[in-house]
């Protein structure tokens, strides 16, 4: 196993705390396997903080500088379910409240289809897709593009296994149906803050709605 020979060779070549490894290439040569099998080996490697890498400078032993940032790949991988939603918690709530004085009647008819889309959906899938979208364009309706970049990079956590794995969970246990109805009466409490142009209240129904999600989803 790659991942096994790869713990040996650290040991045996006394790779000391920040001391940088060899070239991907070459290090692939030695444990005799493809760069991709490598770079999934490393990953494991740095989600377990024994090593860190560095874009455009290398990979290096040990845990991560406090002060180097931590690449937006590592984080999704780190991220749980629970961790996800706090996320949008602190985020999503003051986007859907800029977005009830910014949207357009453009925007807001759109996000009305997208949350008709989630009641007729018959299965997480289809659900998260349109769920997905919602919130994506109540982003898009601020204008600001530091918020659209930011439910950008949460959408794309959200595609990750771990949050889709208990999503699926959520979904079946609590019966499909009933959950979109649920989280349709919600979606629709958000646009009726917006159409009223009502900053507060549409925070206020944000915030209501992704707790429901965190009270149901399995994060614990």
């Amino acid at each position: 196993m790659v991942l096994a020979r790869l713990r040996r060779h650290l040991v045996e070549c006394g790779h000391g705390p920040q001391q940088k490894l060899e070239p991907e290439r070459m290090l692939a040569e030695r444990l005799g396997c493809s760069r991709e099998t490598l770079r999934a080996a490393l990953r494991v490697l740095e989600l377990e903080g024994h090593i860190w890498r560095h874009v455009g400078q290398g990979t290096f032993v040990g845990q991560r500088p406090s002060h180097e940032r931590i690449p937006p790949m590592v984080l999704a991988e780190m991220a749980s379910p629970a961790d996800i939603i706090d996320a949008r918690l602190l985020l999503e709530p003051g986007i859907a409240a800029a977005a009830a004085e910014k949207a357009s009647d453009g925007d807001l008819a759109r996000l009305r289809e997208y949350a008709e889309r989630t009641l007729r959906a018959t299965d997480w899938q289809m659900y998260e897709v349109a769920d997905n979208a919602f919130h994506t364009g109540i982003a898009r309706s601020t204008g600001n593009p530091l918020a659209i970049a930011f439910l950008g990079v949460l959408s794309a956590v959200r595609s990750r296994v771990r949050w889709q794995r208990e999503h699926d969970l959520t979904f079946r246990r609590d019966r499909g149906k009933e959950y979109t109805e649920q989280q349709g009466r919600m979606h629709a409490a958000i646009l009726d803050a917006m159409e009223a142009r009502d900053p507060e209240r549409a925070y206020r129904a944000m915030d209501a709605h992704l707790r429901a999600v965190r009270e149901v989803m399995v994060v614990d």
